[in-house]
């Protein structure tokens, strides 16, 4: 098995806010990241696609194709955006780095036609990142 990751990058806000939840009680769980107008990352997000080089290309997935999918379904859709209000995908679903790697997921998994959707890292920061494996 052969693992091939595209990297991107995207700046985004989003506030972590649960509304079943008094505002006290999102305070203590999410602290500053519950700021009422929220807060932004500099994200770097990594798809990696797993499988076999076709005998034709050698390629698991041509990696410009692959640009060109993560740019189109998540890219466009999420820079310079607020998670919470913007994104359509993202609506109703708190935004902690956690659930991002998992909507992202359930955009490009269907649209990776070439090898299989293995993983998506998220960088939050410097020092959180999370991993998502699918379902």
């Amino acid at each position: 098995m052969v693992y091939v990751t595209r990297r991107a990058t995207f700046s985004a806000a989003h506030r972590l806010y649960n509304p079943e939840l008094s505002d006290s009680e999102n305070d203590a769980i999410y602290d500053k990241c519950s700021n009422k107008h929220g807060h932004g990352h500099n994200y770097i997000v990594e798809v990696t696609v797993a499988g076999e080089p076709r005998v034709e290309t050698g390629y698991v997935i041509d990696l410009k194709k692959l640009k060109e999918i993560v740019g189109r379904e998540i890219i466009d859709k999420v820079d310079h955006k607020h998670l919470n209000i913007d994104v359509e995908f993202m609506q109703g679903i708190i935004p902690t780095a956690e659930n991002i790697a998992k909507a992202f997921w359930k955009v490009l998994y269907q649209k990776i036609t070439e090898g299989t959707l293995y993983s998506i890292r998220l960088h939050e920061t410097e020092n959180n990142v999370v991993e998502y494996r699918g379902e």
